[in-house]
């Protein structure tokens, strides 16, 4: 990007940076483990959160990959397998937890 932006492999060092600190975060808050055996508690706003975080990823991949065209495709394919995975897991969670219900470690 033009005029000061991130250019180059600044594009990948943006991207690591930006998912170390949302992964850290995101891994002491919650998991699809952890929204599996809650899911009664967590029902209602599981899925609008994990909505709002998949935009937000997606938006920060297109970002890098605009920054850093040499590494695009990398990017944007490993953003993407990213993204279908983590929501397949948690949509996965939803519904392993709604259909076998069991004490939760929430009250």
């Amino acid at each position: 990007m033009a005029g000061g932006g991130l250019a180059g492999s600044q594009g990948v060092a943006f991207i690591v940076s930006y998912a170390m600190v949302s992964d850290v975060i995101a891994k002491c808050c919650s998991s699809p483990q952890t929204a599996e055996i809650n899911i009664g508690p967590r029902e209602e706003t599981l899925m609008k959160w994990v909505n709002v975080g998949t935009v937000e990823a997606a938006g920060v991949t297109v970002v890098a990959a605009l920054a850093d065209p040499p590494m695009r495709n990398a990017i944007l394919i490993g953003g993407g397998l990213a993204l279908a995975v983590t929501y397949a897991e948690y949509v996965y969670a939803r519904r392993s937890g709604l259909a076998n219900p069991g004490p939760g470690t929430e009250s």
